[in-house]
């Protein structure tokens, strides 16, 4: 239990999965849930040549351009809307586990395969929300030059596959809980008037503009269930899988 605490500390900073110009608010507490919020703009270093062809001159520009905002991209008051309008629900981690063992709840865990590895509630289902930067675009590229800039060297990037992993294992119908690492808030409070966004909150997000119904969310996310010494399972690639129930 203590490891699996040590490792969610060590994954609370905004570190390497958070963009280098990330303009969000976050508070002090055990919150910051690795969001990569997207560069509002990337030049990356625009190289120009000058082709000489008798007397004329060309000029050539190259430029990185972003692609289109995607919905887990939209302004976080917007979700924030439309989660409350589809009265999705946010629930402690005791809750979640009488849900999970009394009513048939599933607990999608949203954080990185490594970390769902390293620790997790049992019978949770892992799909990552975000995941290390993988293809080698030009916008990619620049991303991933800016990302160093600042000495990170393991950016993420949204998982363009979430949906269609989530809908590979839970239909529709199903009732969902969705966890991260900090969990996040809808509720407002003085220094947050609008509460704060979170990998977990994102998803419940995109599951309900795909059509889930049943979605609640894990407040105070998985750091509170491993603090409350809540039924854990660790995945150890070497060695298999171990329970502890502390």
């Amino acid at each position: 239990m203590a490891a699996a605490l040590s490792s969610i500390a060590q994954h609370r900073s905004c570190s390497s999965h958070l963009h280098p110009n990330n303009l969000c608010t976050y508070s002090s507490k055990p919150a910051h849930d690795h969001i990569p919020i997207s560069f509002a703009t990337i030049s990356s270093a625009k190289s120009s040549s000058r082709l000489r062809s008798g007397s004329g001159r060309l000029m050539i520009r190259s430029a990185t351009t972003k692609p289109a905002k995607s919905p887990a991209e939209e302004d976080w008051k917007i979700k924030r809307e439309v989660l409350l309008q589809k009265r999705v629900r946010s629930v402690d981690v005791k809750e979640a586990l009488r849900l999970q063992k009394e009513n048939n709840f599933v607990i999608l865990d949203v954080r990185p395969e490594a970390e769902f590895k390293e620790a997790h509630p049992p019978g949770a289902i892992n799909v990552q929300i975000y995941r290390l930067i993988k293809e080698w675009t030009a916008w990619d590229i620049a991303r991933r030059a800016a990302f160093a800039f600042f000495g990170i060297f393991s950016g993420t990037e949204e998982n363009p596959e979430f949906l269609q992993s989530v809908q590979s294992q839970l239909s529709k119908d199903a009732k969902i809980i969705v966890a991260c690492t900090a969990g996040g808030t809808m509720r407002p409070t003085q220094n947050l008037p609008e509460g704060q966004q979170s990998r977990s909150l994102i998803a419940a997000y995109l599951l309900i503009l795909n059509g889930y119904a049943n979605v609640y969310h894990l407040e105070g996310g998985l750091y509170t269930w491993f603090k409350e010494g809540l039924p854990v399972v660790s995945e150890e690639e070497s060695s298999g899988i171990q329970e502890s129930d502390s």
